[in-house]
């Protein structure tokens, strides 16, 4: 049961930090533009993601600009959003794999490969929560360390933006969320499969261990007498039954060896009708 609570929390906080990665992989709130020193105007917000650059004006228009070219940016730029995309490619192969492997869920039921499988999918988030959080970790120290060069402007600085936060806690999701995932593999096979789940959805024992037959084959069940029941009550009344069935049985033999009498009412019909 505890095996079961880990799955489900992990699941859901990996989910979590899928959709924060998807989240910080699209939206432009990667850098924001610093207010300081002499750039105290504020009536203009630039800000720069993976994909856009974006200028916010405080008369409400919003206006942003896709990079033109791919292989002109900067490596770190690349590296960056590679890592982005395929951290959530791998988180959605994650929830895929993990439906598929958790406990409670019906597929592959019975199966000694089902908590391997909800391993993979753990170890899915795991990959993807370190491909999210090395971009996000190098663009954060790469902000805070520019902002701290007295050799560039005012002007060129920018701050760390809300993408950087969403994408830092999407990671850390994504990494505790595999990780409870992972716990599976550490699953006993043969504690957790003792009871078997049937189709009224009720746990029975398996006796499988018990019975001599190996694991797979075949199950039968021991002859059980038709006749006699398990209540103790129907089981005195079957008796009885039988016993007095015996008896009469007894009775009407023995008076079949009798020679038969005349009677004289041999006549009389018993409905009343001669």
């Amino acid at each position: 049961m505890a095996t079961i609570a880990l799955e489900i929390m992990g699941f859901f906080l990996g989910i979590l930090g899928m959709i924060g990665n998807l989240v910080a992989t699209l939206l432009p709130y990667w850098e924001i533009s610093a207010h300081i020193g002499s750039n105290i105007v504020t009536a203009v917000d630039s800000m720069k993601g993976l994909w856009m650059e974006c200028v916010h004006q405080s008369t409400g228009a919003f206006q942003c600009e896709t990079y033109n070219t791919i292989l002109g940016l900067r490596a770190d730029m690349q590296a960056a959003r590679a890592m982005m995309v395929i951290s959530v490619i791998f988180s959605i192969m994650a929830c895929l794999v993990s439906s598929v492997g958790m406990q409670c869920t019906v597929c592959m039921d019975g199966s000694a490969a089902k908590t391997k499988v909800a391993g993979v999918g753990g170890g899915f988030f795991l990959a993807a929560g370190l491909l999210s959080l090395i971009p996000v970790s190098w663009k954060t120290h790469e902000v805070v360390q520019n902002f701290y060069y007295f050799n560039v402007p005012d002007s060129l600085k920018f701050e760390i933006g809300s993408c950087l936060y969403v994408g830092l806690a999407s990671s850390i999701l994504s990494l505790i969320g595999g990780g409870l995932l992972s716990t599976s593999c550490c699953d006993d096979p043969d504690g957790s499969r003792r009871f078997r789940r049937h189709a009224g959805g009720y746990p029975y024992p398996d006796r499988t261990g018990t019975s001599g037959v190996a694991r797979g084959g075949s199950h039968s069940m021991p002859h059980r007498p038709t006749g006699i029941t398990l209540n103790p009550t129907n089981k005195n009344q079957t008796l009885a039954s039988q016993i007095s069935t015996s008896s009469h049985s007894t009775t009407a033999a023995q008076g079949s060896r009798k020679p038969a009498r005349q009677n004289p009412t041999a006549s009389y019909d018993v409905t009343g009708y001669v």
